[in-house]
């Protein structure tokens, strides 16, 4: 009983930051598509928030023309992480791998990134801050893991070298 009630108490008092949580007010004006037709690609992905006020990343993913991802960023104001070592999502997805990525600093052309697997329902999925890793276009950096302290963009990115149609619906992401 003792310890049920400890992690009750660690529960309540556990910060956490809200980085976005989708309903049907939802200000989505800064969330983009960005798919490989930046590089001569033929992926095509679509975002929009549906009727239960979730936001819906869904599209296909194209080899052609040495395409093949297809990715949804968010630019927010930096948020602080300081006090925080993983970031929580609730979301549910179609069975497919994705990567959920985030830059400290929009200036930075590298991103950290963290791989999840869908489970086909409602699920949260917990990514450790201190486990993402450094990485442009595709190639890892010689840099250490994300520790710095704050994020001014979010991504997922869904890109598993092969043609596939997607759908990915996304609730919220919070700071824990």
């Amino acid at each position: 009983m003792q310890n049920i009630t400890l992690i009750l108490v660690l529960t309540m008092t556990m910060q956490t930051t809200t980085i976005f949580d989708f309903n049907k007010d939802s200000d989505v004006s800064q969330w983009k598509i960005v798919d490989d037709i930046v590089m001569g690609g033929r992926s095509s992905g679509f975002f929009n928030v549906n009727e239960q006020g979730h936001g819906v990343f869904n599209g296909r993913v194209s080899l052609e023309n040495n395409g093949g991802f297809s990715s949804l960023r968010y630019r927010c104001n930096n948020i602080e992480t300081a006090s925080y070592t993983k970031v929580a999502i609730r979301l549910k997805g179609d069975g497919k791998s994705y990567q959920f990525r985030i830059k400290d600093a929009l200036r930075h052309p590298y991103s950290y990134i963290a791989k999840f697997q869908t489970s086909g329902d409602w699920e949260t999925v917990e990514i450790s801050l201190g486990e993402m890793y450094p990485a442009f276009r595709g190639r890892t950096l010689e840099l250490s893991n994300y520790t710095n302290n704050g994020i001014e963009e979010v991504a997922f990115l869904i890109g598993n070298k092969k043609e596939e149609h997607f759908q990915l619906i996304i609730d919220s992401m919070v700071l824990l």
